[in-house]
């Protein structure tokens, strides 16, 4: 993660792509809380259950004010399939981009499997205050009890 976006930092107000085609972007949360979760790949074990984890809470993130948004590389057909496959609620966004917002964010990153490097995101969470700004930042994600956590801080600020 770049510490260039850690807590009290604003979060760069790039454009991704909704699975309907049309355009999201940060901005468009303004006045409310937004937690944006970043994750490898559709519908993978640990991304399945991210989102399912997210979706199964929605309700509560919307009582304590706070929008949710899922993002990664896939494209938004991939999206719009996924979301059927496991009728998730918590809403997708596509980061696919050159330069998009992971890249601004520096969790697009070099990883490596098996003595094998290439470019894949880092399973990283942002909370994101009212103002704008970043409140809390969640690293190298482990899935389980995630969205339970980063509900609980969503409450608290």
């Amino acid at each position: 993660m770049s510490e260039a976006f850690g807590p009290g930092s604003a979060l760069p107000d790039i454009a991704m792509t909704s699975p309907d085609g049309s355009t999201v972007k940060p901005s468009d949360f303004a006045g409310r809380k937004l937690v944006l979760f970043f994750y490898p790949k559709d519908d993978t074990p640990g991304c399945t259950t991210e989102n399912k984890d997210f979706s199964a809470l929605t309700g509560e993130f919307a009582a304590a004010g706070t929008a949710l948004l899922g993002v990664s590389k896939d494209p938004p057909k991939k999206h719009m399939k996924f979301i059927e496959k496991h009728a998730l609620t918590a809403p997708l966004a596509s980061d696919g981009e050159e330069g998009g917002l992971s890249d601004a964010l520096g969790i697009w990153t070099e990883k490596s499997m098996y003595g094998r490097t290439y470019m894949g995101m880092e399973r990283t969470t942002y909370l994101v205050g009212a103002d704008g700004k970043i409140a809390q930042v969640w690293s190298k994600v482990k899935v389980k009890g995630h969205a339970e956590e980063v509900l609980a801080a969503a409450r608290a600020l």
